[in-house]
């Protein structure tokens, strides 16, 4: 089974939730979940498994669990 290592820069509330790969590679991950209590880390990690078609139990934040900017590991993409 692979594992992908991907940086993301999350934008919380957003109005239009979505995914964009920026210039230097990084996916911008806009998600309308507030920054509270994990719930925009709930909803990036159901927009990654939606996006990449896989399930959300594959998806892991490695670095950045607090941060906009976050390292999140894929199994088996």
């Amino acid at each position: 089974m692979s594992h992908m290592k991907v940086s993301i820069r999350v934008q919380p509330n957003s109005r239009r939730p979505g995914i964009e790969q920026l210039p230097d590679g990084t996916l911008k991950v806009q998600v309308s979940a507030p920054p509270q209590e994990g719930k925009a880390n709930q909803a990036v990690i159901e927009a990654l498994a939606r996006h990449f078609g896989v399930p959300r139990s594959r998806i892991s934040i490695v670095r950045g669990e607090t941060s906009k900017n976050k390292l999140v590991e894929i199994s088996g993409a």
